[in-house]
């Protein structure tokens, strides 16, 4: 039988907090009201060198992801980065602007969207009394895949980044940026081989510089995954039954791609999107046969060919 011991009798908790170190406040003769406080980041004067950003990074929030595939409206958590620029006769900017901006379109219920996005920014940048101002949004986006043959849903995800540029008197710069996870399977290992081909992961990353006059027209994500997707051996699915991975396997065997392969494929997609002025394309193998990875990159600017006409 355990000894009986006696009732802890504690301490008040101002008491603990007293014997663990705390003190009481110190008497100051500093302003403790705003009005009365000295503003250093207001001050004007030759500050040597105007500043291209300045602002906060790796702010994370809530968001609404809207989307054309199921779920078609998501709350995802953003990684957010906001600058503006600054002038050389100003010290500094109100920071706390910055972070004010983003609450208020949280309770706005802001979305996604990218004219949503836009407005955000050309509202920051007068909000900070600047010229420029920039976003930076990351976050994962879940998509309904359905597997070819049992028809199992499930959700995967691709990353999606969007960088948003505003310039007093310039049109808006869009770029989209998608990351997402396919199945490749080796051209050359399926030709030499008497039974059998290697196959790997590919990462496709598709960056889009949008069209602003155009903006969401259509789910640009969709369209995006789409291009990547449908270009590869097989897509990857979140369930499937063995008939599924019967009809994803020979699926991946009917269509061997070299990264070569799958930049060129996707370009193709790319460029026949209108509202896609610019691209860059890369596809990343994961070798299953190799200690390294394979990887092919391709840029294209399509406003650059509109010019030689």
């Amino acid at each position: 039988m355990d000894p009986i011991v006696p009732k802890q009798i504690l301490p008040a908790k101002a008491e603990r907090h007293r014997r663990f170190g705390s003190v009481n406040p110190v008497p100051g003769n500093k302003p403790t009201t705003k009005e009365q406080m000295a503003d250093l980041q207001n001050q004007h004067e030759d500050y040597l060198f105007p500043i291209d950003q300045v602002g906060i990074c790796r702010v994370q929030y809530p968001i609404q992801v809207c989307s054309q595939l199921e779920p078609k409206v998501q709350t995802s958590i953003a990684s957010l980065s906001l600058t503006t620029s600054l002038y050389r006769e100003s010290k500094g900017i109100n920071m706390s602007r910055l972070s004010e901006q983003l609450e208020l379109y949280r309770q706005k219920g802001w979305t996604s969207e990218l004219s949503d996005l836009c407005d955000f920014v050309h509202e920051l940048a007068e909000r900070m009394n600047q010229d420029h101002a920039e976003l930076k949004i990351t976050f994962p986006w879940f998509y309904e895949s359905i597997a070819p043959v049992s028809r199992k849903a499930g959700l995967n995800h691709a990353e999606i980044s969007i960088n948003i540029l505003y310039k007093k008197e310039e049109a808006l710069k869009v770029i989209v940026n998608l990351s997402v996870t396919v199945t490749t399977l080796c051209p050359c290992s399926k030709e030499i081989s008497e039974y059998s081909a290697h196959n790997q992961r590919g990462i496709v990353t598709i960056t889009a510089d949008i069209n602003p006059s155009a903006l969401d027209s259509q789910d640009w994500k969709a369209a995006l995954l789409n291009a990547a997707e449908s270009n590869a051996s097989s897509a990857l699915y979140p369930i499937l039954k063995r008939p599924d991975e019967k009809h994803v396997t020979e699926r991946a065997y009917e269509n061997p791609r070299f990264v070569e392969d799958m930049v060129r494929l996707v370009a193709a997609d790319l460029y026949e999107m209108k509202d896609v002025q610019a691209f860059t394309v890369e596809c990343r193998n994961e070798e299953s046969i190799h200690l390294h990875d394979a990887i092919a990159i391709i840029s294209y600017d399509k406003r650059k060919e509109e010019a030689t006409h």
